[in-house]
């Protein structure tokens, strides 16, 4: 079976390579139980189970449109978790631009099993690979210039760290995984702490080894921000001027990141300003799922 490249799965920030591997289980564990009602696939799957035991067959799964790939350790890990011998032969890897009608991999093994896990398999690389596709569209309008795409939370629930994964597959960078490996100070916070300076002091004072973002809204608050020491400013809603007047008060000071109506036309306009990352939820949640098929190709 095939394993994602160690450089992609080392690279999610926040979460070590371990903690992935242990996550794709439980996230394929999850969607068998929703599939089978929480129950084996002896007793879960009715419809298959009209076929004999010890009946095989073997399939082709080909995507049918241009698609940047991802999500191989999740389909590898629905068969592996349904328990019988099934051969996934992957004629592609994570990470690769594929033509419409490519064939993504092979499957051999028992009749039941392959058709079981087809669906859960295909949902899991449908949506990682749509999520691939976008980021990779971002990505190549960035092409050439010092700026960086990044993800956010605004993610599929319970498929964070497979999104994240999926956003690298693309091209593009992880902003923090979740609410604990890194700060980002917004408009709330900084209310309720009573000021930018107050709430970075705060943060530096407990958790002095991570990151510290604060989203300011107009220039005076990136003022503010510079002079608390954060050590990157998100940049609201800016206008473009205001967004390139940022980058001349900032003088290389923090790392600046844009937020904020981002589109695929914009984005050229946007990187020309100078900053350092531009950050988009679009990218893991506007997606539309990738058109695969899986087709039996013998049945014995």
């Amino acid at each position: 079976m095939y394993n994602p490249p160690l450089m992609l799965l080392s690279t999610i920030s926040g979460l070590p390579m371990l903690q992935l591997e242990q996550e794709i289980k439980r996230a394929v564990a999850a969607a068998l139980d929703e599939d089978l009602g929480y129950h084996t696939a002896l007793q879960g799957d009715i419809t298959a189970n009209l076929i004999p035991e010890n009946h095989l067959a073997k399939a082709t799964v080909i995507c049918r449109q241009d698609a940047v790939i991802a999500g191989q350790a999740w389909v590898d890990e629905v068969f592996r978790q349904l328990g019988a011998t099934v051969q996934v032969s992957w004629q592609v890897q994570d990470g690769d631009r594929v033509a419409a009608n490519t064939t993504l991999f092979e499957l051999s093994g028992p009749s039941r099993t392959l058709l079981t896990g087809e669906r859960t398999a295909l949902n899991f690389l449908q949506t990682l690979s749509a999520t691939a596709t976008t980021v990779a569209a971002y990505a190549k309008v960035l092409s050439g210039t010092n700026t960086k795409i990044l993800d956010t939370r605004k993610t599929l629930p319970g498929m964070r760290a497979a999104q994240k994964y999926a956003v690298r597959c693309g091209g593009g960078v992880n902003h923090r995984m979740g609410l604990f490996d890194a700060f980002l100070i917004k408009e709330n916070h900084i209310l309720a702490c009573g000021s930018i300076t107050k709430a970075v002091a705060t943060a530096r004072k407990q958790h002095p080894d991570k990151q510290v973002e604060v989203e300011v809204e107009n220039l005076a608050e990136l003022e503010q921000g510079l002079a608390a020491g954060a050590d990157i400013l998100m940049l609201d809603n800016f206008s473009l001027a205001d967004i390139k007047e940022a980058v001349k008060r900032n003088r290389g000071q923090a790392k600046l990141e844009v937020s904020g109506n981002v589109t695929l036309d914009t984005l050229p306009g946007l990187a020309q300003t100078g900053v350092n990352y531009i950050s988009c939820g679009a990218l893991t949640k506007d997606i539309r799922a990738i058109d695969l098929s899986l087709r039996i190709t013998d049945n014995n």
